[in-house]
């Protein structure tokens, strides 16, 4: 999580992330994202690279608020979460919920991908993301990876 995206590429980039794939004023509505239960309605710039095969995702909030501004205003900019892919995707958010790891916030980017922010306190991080990726962000991720 950044205030400065441009910034937060450039300093990772001297470490070896690759090119940088940027994704300016993306948009979360209402229809496709819901932040603490309610729909939720803002914009980030997004940017991904990779650093060998870990794919490095920069999130700089712009209007609205989401899981991202809440993080800055809690502590400013740094490691937002870890996110992972499990086998199966409905199956991990309701054992989440039976665990008492509240979704924060969750939504679907098309038919492409599914997501949901878990409070990750307990595992020493501001939050999990479990995520279901598509072929066809599968396929966007391996354009940027190979950039």
């Amino acid at each position: 999580m950044t205030t400065d995206i441009e910034a937060t590429e450039r300093l990772l980039s001297r470490f070896g992330a690759g090119t940088w794939t940027r994704l300016p004023d993306t948009r979360f509505g209402p229809d496709v994202c819901s932040y603490r239960g309610a729909p939720a309605d803002f914009s980030a710039h997004i940017s991904l690279s990779y650093l060998g095969d870990m794919q490095l995702e920069l999130i700089e909030p712009v209007r609205g608020t989401s899981i991202y501004t809440e993080f800055l205003e809690r502590g400013g900019p740094g490691l937002h979460h870890i996110c992972f892919e499990p086998v199966d995707f409905d199956d991990a958010v309701a054992n989440a919920n039976t665990n008492g790891l509240r979704v924060i916030q969750n939504g679907t980017v098309g038919t492409a991908m599914r997501y949901a922010y878990l409070d990750g306190a307990a595992a020493g991080v501001p939050y999990l993301e479990i995520a279901e990726i598509g072929a066809d962000m599968r396929a966007f991720y391996e354009y940027v990876k190979s950039r």
